[in-house]
């Protein structure tokens, strides 16, 4: 069962995140999402585990023939190679999971593309484990919008909390007088939607005010 109360929320000191397979072969016959909305969740989710110090792992599949990870994405890790596995489940690649368990971090984030497939398989296992496993829906996605859909309500039946790219950057914050709100909020303008032209205008209403005043 996932935890409930205070202790239900996502804290940085105690997550790790594991983005998986955001390759182009994967993009090709993603269809539950709009591609390009994918690529920004899950930028704007690795910025976020940046500025928060969360340890993140890249992870790709047989690199060679997969294609390698997507630009936008390594670019946020420019020195990080991509581990590169055969392994379809990536709980079952050493490489990866050593480093999580030498982190001895138990809150486990998790993004994929597939769905069905690259994220149900590790969600499971690393459940079965004891990890606290939550799954970024909208950083990830499925060959259909009903494999995407059937991965999520198995995943939320085995245990796993679904969430989305901007509520878990919320739980990191948390407060707004922790020291990241202001790289947060450039987080928002460059990959939040309306909330980062909405917060681009509200800075222009409070410079054009300060103007009217002088």
């Amino acid at each position: 069962m996932p935890k409930i109360g205070l202790e239900g929320l996502l804290r940085p000191e105690d997550s790790i995140l594991v983005l998986i397979d955001h390759q182009p072969y994967q993009f090709t016959n993603l269809n539950s999402h709009d591609p390009q909305a994918v690529i920004n969740n899950v930028v704007g989710l690795a910025k976020a585990a940046k500025v928060f110090n969360v340890p993140t792992i890249l992870t790709t599949v047989i690199e060679e023939r997969g294609g390698y990870l997507i630009k936008a994405l390594q670019d946020v890790f420019p020195d990080q190679k991509p581990i590169d596995r055969t392994f379809i489940n990536t709980w079952e690649d050493p490489k990866v999971t050593d480093i999580v368990k030498k982190s001895g971090r138990k809150q486990l984030i998790l993004a994929a593309l597939w769905t069905e497939i690259c994220l149900a398989m590790p969600a499971i296992q690393a459940l079965g484990e004891g990890y606290e496993v939550f799954i970024v829906t909208d950083a990830s996605g499925g060959v259909s919008a009903e494999s995407h859909d059937m991965a999520v309500r198995r995943l939320v039946q085995a245990g796993a909390v679904p969430i989305t790219w901007v509520a878990v950057m919320s739980e990191w914050q948390r407060d707004w007088a922790r020291d990241t709100a202001d790289a947060l909020t450039g987080i928002v303008t460059e990959h939040g939607g309306a909330s980062g032209v909405a917060y681009a205008w509200e800075q222009q209403l409070l410079a054009t005010s300060k103007k009217a005043s002088a």
